[in-house]
């Protein structure tokens, strides 16, 4: 046994470290190599792995449930932490929705819909977890996080928690200030309406049908690959460029929505950004316009 396994066994003997844990099992792509080590803790034992690995000086990486991530197929150096189900608690304030970071969206739409609580009917359908949807302002049909988000609570680099306003989170497209000073997401408050219940899950239904008619979800992506030009769709420029259905190796441009790039079976992760570079390629070549991933690139290429 290793030092480093020795250590949290000693430290945090409830906790389980995996070692070579293959992140195909935990990206919504099934593609990745593995990681060294790998684990999901408690939201009680997080700050406490995250100084035993500085003191043993091993990297660390944090993930959510990996709906946009492409892990690179030689995986990734370190620790990687999930913020998963371990983390997923979640309660009804009055109008407002209190979650921890590894609470999945669906399930907290679900939550808020049975308590007659509007506003997250958007998120029903985002294969995320609340910790990565508040990272990235992830949205859907004209909605988005920084409509609900009134509070989040998160790690520094030094594992100080802070607790931080809807306005100082820097909210944009696809974008928010927690990437750039490390932060770990531990905890939302979201603010919600008082609604219809019924209404709601019939808004959250016609979502639904949307999705199933409209995206390839029989296969497994990252959702939306390319973020959404300035004026442009990036789907819409990806079909104009006669890209529909080109691939490499196992990884497709989906026939049934351009925007999206799917595995259809075998497709590593080099696959996949070897299409990303030609896509981009061929529709800044055809139109003027580069295209900027959606999905974000970790671990070893």
């Amino acid at each position: 046994m290793d030092d480093f396994r020795a250590l949290v066994t000693e430290r945090l003997p409830q906790l389980i470290l995996a070692a070579e844990e293959p992140m195909e099992r935990h990206t919504t792509f099934r593609i990745g190599g593995p990681a060294e080590y790998y684990a999901r803790p408690r939201r009680e034992e997080l700050a406490h792995l995250i100084k035993l690995a500085g003191q043993a000086g091993i990297s660390v990486t944090v993930v959510g449930h990996g709906s946009n991530l492409l892990v690179g197929d030689g995986g990734i150096r370190g620790l990687v932490i999930e913020i998963g189900e371990e983390m997923s608690e979640v309660r009804i304030e009055g109008q407002t929705l209190v979650a921890s970071a590894g609470a999945m969206l669906t399930g907290i739409a679900q939550k808020a819909a049975q308590a007659a609580l509007s506003g997250l009917e958007f998120a029903a359908g985002i294969p995320g977890n609340l910790g990565g949807a508040v990272v990235m302002n992830a949205g859907a049909y004209g909605g988005e996080m920084r409509d609900v988000v009134e509070q989040v609570t998160v790690l520094d680099q030094d594992v100080n928690a802070h607790c931080l306003s809807s306005g100082e989170l820097d909210f944009g497209y696809r974008h928010s200030c927690i990437p750039e000073h490390n932060y770990i997401v531990v905890e939302a408050r979201l603010k919600l309406e008082p609604g219809d219940s019924g209404e709601i899950r019939a808004r959250m239904a016609q979502l639904a049908r949307q999705r199933t008619e409209k995206q390839p979800l029989e296969y497994p992506s990252a959702g939306s690959t390319f973020k959404r030009p300035q004026g442009h769709f990036a789907g819409q420029l990806i079909m104009d460029a006669g890209l529909r259905g080109y691939t490499v190796g196992g990884a497709q441009v989906s026939e049934k929505h351009c925007g999206f790039v799917i595995n259809r079976g075998g497709a590593t992760a080099a696959d996949v950004r070897q299409l990303m570079c030609d896509v981009a390629d061929r529709v800044e070549a055809c139109f003027g316009v580069r295209l900027e991933p959606e999905v974000k690139l970790i671990g070893e290429f």
